[in-house]
């Protein structure tokens, strides 16, 4: 398994903690449809353009698909059972898939309403599955896939609670894109709302496997405003997900001069 960076990205050449092969199928043709990479530029337009919050639209997702696999993997090799695929009697070489596509199409609700976003992902994420699957399955898997991707989209929304571990990996992974990249637009043009001021405070993230955990996620903020990040958001994406067991979070401030915060532990 690689070393983590801020921008790791899934490699399917890699050694992996779970059956890779059909993933390392679907995925290209998902990155590359026309559909996906439509809605990936449309759904920035009401939470960044029209709203002036962070980045919802193609890194953002670049970014919690490669998070979400990569604690997909890490959790794996730490020997973690996954519920989801298993217990559609699915494969466990539907897991990664799920997570993928659920990743992948979880914020495209942002095309009706930056609001309840999550509800509004579903119809759309659906039709979608609906002819995309057919590559790749025969009805009765395809209709059992389907299911558990639309679970893991919905339940990214802190309001609704995971019922697999697939669907926490999305809750969690959602939450992990908030270094200062995200913030980049609407920092640019003048937002200093708490979101982009937290998200400017966060340097790096990174993945790693734990030490008496699966699950290592080490945050490294550059002032106090990471906090908002860290003791707010992700705080309350890694409760209930399923998975807060298995996942140790460190955030460091390494530019504690400012005296208000050095580290929080969750």
């Amino acid at each position: 398994m690689a070393t983590d960076t801020a921008d790791h990205q899934y490699d399917p050449q890699e050694q992996h903690a779970f059956p890779d092969e059909r993933l390392n199928e679907v995925l290209p043709a998902l990155i590359e449809h026309p559909e996906v990479v439509a809605y990936l530029d449309a759904q920035n337009v009401n939470a960044v353009t029209r709203k002036g919050y962070n980045d919802h639209g193609s890194k953002h997702i670049e970014i919690v698909r490669n998070r979400a696999l990569r604690l997909y993997d890490l959790l794996k090799a730490g020997g973690v059972e996954f519920n989801g695929a298993s217990q559609q009697g699915l494969d466990e070489a539907d897991e990664p898939v799920i997570v993928a596509l659920a990743a992948t199409l979880h914020d495209v609700g942002h095309v009706v309403h930056r609001d309840e976003h999550a509800y509004y992902s579903i119809p759309l994420a659906a039709d979608f599955l609906d002819h995309f699957l057919d590559r790749f399955y025969e009805t009765p898997e395809k209709v059992r896939v389907k299911a558990e991707v639309l679970h893991a989209i919905l339940c990214h929304h802190t309001e609704e609670t995971p019922l697999t571990r697939e669907a926490g990996v999305i809750r969690v992974a959602d939450a992990l894109d908030m270094e200062r990249g995200r913030s980049r637009i609407p920092y640019e043009e003048g937002g200093r709302g708490i979101n982009t001021l937290s998200s400017q405070a966060i340097r790096k993230v990174s993945l790693q496997p734990g030490n008496g955990t699966p699950v290592l996620v080490e945050i490294e903020m550059i002032n106090a405003a990471g906090v908002y990040q860290v003791d707010n958001l992700l705080k309350d994406k890694l409760r209930e997900s399923m998975i807060e067991d298995d996942v140790r979070i460190v955030a460091v401030n390494t530019k504690s001069d400012d005296d208000l915060v050095e580290r929080i532990e969750l």
